[in-house]
């Protein structure tokens, strides 16, 4: 696997410049060690990997809506000289992130959660203002590195951060945790941007009430990507409403669009949460139908799926496990790589099979400083072509605490043969039109939707259940 390191990074930074440019938006002269040439080199740089760790969601309307959108807003941003690209991601999170040089990415799980076209014209507004205000630029001259995206990242112990960081291709290290004081100005050029196309940008404020919502629907344990790196809070919603009010009458602005049915048209059949394809968890096992196999996963581990891994974590962070597919023409190439790339001195190589799957298992463990600092147990299983990375890791204090659970998932990998499993369709929105007026939970349940999911329901539309709503009125639904 291709990796953008953190030494990557080291020589970019060497190359940089000491100097003071002035701030694209308010034209005060700053100190930044990044030139332009540079950020949208380094923006280049991050694409391909974030596309290879996420994938491109496979909806050309949506792919050529958003970069129209974005390229007709970032046409009225203060850096509109600047060449933007903007995406479609195939994740289910709900996030919107850009990275230097104008790279803007959208997840199809933030768009399922817009209600119309004004509030995504905000929150692109908004991350076309980090890019205008060049606020990662700023935040890599002053040397702030924070982790992002990865679930993981906020359970597991430091010290595996490395094997995490590795299996997302070290995508992490190129995103920036924004302070408050640039998230009150990427709002504020959210809401000008936004108004200057005609929008309603208050909008805007509702959605960061969804994803209020959402946090608090999830007790508050695994917030949106969204929301944990752009918080939301009452006084910021009064303040967009409050600046969306000023614009739109320095504007004029006496109709501004909102655009709610074109908008949900628009998304009418995207896939919602997990696509099963990309494999899924049901039951504390874990399914994939395109690649046939499957494996369980411990009681109440977290994990993370994406296309390039899956993992896997308790809560304590104490361990961890990891899937891969890894590159080789046998399980020996394989293994003996394997150690070379991570540092690891085998202890113990056993040739094995895993329910008739030829399979290598190794014990290893990583020294540093003459210490053995991780233990980790690999296994090597080879099967319909490929070879499958099962590593288990934990400090040698705990290594045998964990020792069994790492076992019991590797020796139960598994052909998948279950028909029901491998065609399980994808979960998509469906826009129903009301033929009668009700609340929105009397809507929900004419259309089958289960009582355990009209909380959920109700958050994904932006209302409340017993919000009326008149007929002929859109709603989403979700549907197999």
């Amino acid at each position: 696997m291709k990796r953008y390191s953190l030494a990557a990074f080291s020589l970019a930074a060497c190359l940089c410049f000491s100097g003071c440019s002035s701030d694209p938006v308010t034209g005060k002269k700053e100190l930044m060690l990044l030139s332009e040439e540079q950020e949208i080199e380094l923006g280049k740089q991050a694409d391909p990997e974030i596309v290879a760790q996420f994938g491109l969601y496979q909806d050309p309307a949506l792919q050529k809506f958003i970069q129209e959108k974005g390229q007709e807003m970032a046409a009225v941003s203060h850096r509109s000289k600047l060449e933007h690209q903007f995406k479609v991601l195939d994740s289910p999170v709900i996030n919107a992130f850009a990275v230097p040089g104008g790279y803007v990415y959208f997840t199809r799980g933030i768009l399922a959660h817009f209600n119309n076209e004004a509030q995504f014209a905000g929150v692109l507004g908004h991350e076309i203002g980090h890019v205008a205000a060049r606020h990662s630029a700023q935040q890599q001259s002053k040397g702030v590195l924070a982790q992002f995206g990865l679930v993981l990242g906020r359970i597991i112990a430091p010290e595996f951060e490395g094997f995490a960081n590795a299996a997302s291709q070290g995508v992490g290290l190129l995103f920036l945790k924004f302070g408050r004081d640039d998230e009150r100005e990427s709002d504020r050029l959210g809401v000008e941007y936004a108004t200057k196309l005609g929008y309603d940008a208050a909008q805007m404020a509702d959605f960061f009430n969804t994803l209020q919502r959402t946090q608090e629907s999830s007790g508050g344990e695994e917030m949106p990507n969204f929301l944990s790196t752009h918080p939301a809070s009452a006084e910021r919603s009064k303040t967009v409403r409050q600046l969306a009010q000023k614009w739109q009458q320095e504007a004029n602005l006496t109709n501004a669009k909102v655009n709610r049915e074109s908008y949900l048209k628009l998304i009418d059949g995207m896939t919602y949460g997990e696509d099963p394809k990309q494999g899924y968890v049901e039951n504390e096992v874990f399914y994939h139908p395109d690649l046939r196999f499957r494996f369980p996963i411990p009681t109440d581990w977290r994990h993370e799926n994406s296309p390039q891994h899956f993992q896997m974590a308790p809560k304590d962070g104490k361990a961890m496990m990891l899937l891969t597919l890894a590159p080789g023409e046998s399980l020996e190439a394989v293994a003996e790589q394997l150690l070379q790339q991570n540092g690891l001195q085998a202890q113990q190589t056993k040739q094995l099979t895993v329910n008739g799957l030829p399979a290598l298992a190794i014990v290893a463990d990583q020294v540093q400083q003459q210490q053995v600092s991780l233990r980790v147990l690999t296994y090597l299983i080879q099967y319909n072509g490929n070879i499958y990375s099962i590593m288990g890791i934990a400090s040698p204090a705990e290594f045998e605490n964990y020792a069994p659970q790492f076992e019991r998932t590797m020796q139960n990998f598994a052909r998948l043969t279950d028909s029901d499993k491998i065609n399980r369709q994808a979960e998509r929105i469906r826009i129903k039109m009301l033929s009668r007026s009700s609340t929105l939970a009397q809507a929900l349940r004419s259309f089958q939707v289960p009582e355990s999911r009209l909380d959920e329901l109700a958050i994904l539309n932006g209302m409340q259940l017993d919000d009326q709503l008149s007929q002929g009125a859109m709603i989403k639904i979700v549907e197999r």
